[in-house]
């Protein structure tokens, strides 16, 4: 995954092939902010400007800028795989929500 990160906000990169250029896409707002760079140096620069506008509306307008998570979310999966879930989660004496989060934690600690 392409991320750039600045004042603990996270951004998502991408090369936009028609406009030959990349842009970021600041995520985890409770609005939409992106940005456009031709290199590194300006995407970054663009991000920390996008991301300061962004914040200022907020600010003048009393929203809170960060989306808030209730750390809850529905999973849907098929009834197989919930099976062998909840089976794996009795053999290691632990909770289908336990071992699903530890999967979860894997994975983003792979990802990088």
């Amino acid at each position: 995954m392409n991320t750039m990160t600045y004042e603990g906000y996270h951004a998502k990169i991408e090369y936009d092939a028609e406009l030959d250029t990349f842009r970021g896409e600041i995520l985890g707002l409770n609005g939409g902010a992106d940005f456009y760079g031709r290199n590194p140096k300006e995407l970054r620069a663009e991000f920390k400007k996008s991301l300061h506008v962004f914040l200022e509306v907020c600010k003048e307008n009393g929203i809170e800028p960060r989306r808030h998570y209730s750390g809850k979310f529905n999973l849907r999966i098929p009834p197989e795989l919930h099976e062998r879930l909840a089976i794996a989660a009795q053999v290691k004496g632990t909770s289908v929500n336990k071992l699903a989060q530890e999967a979860l934690q894997k994975e983003l600690r792979d990802a990088g």
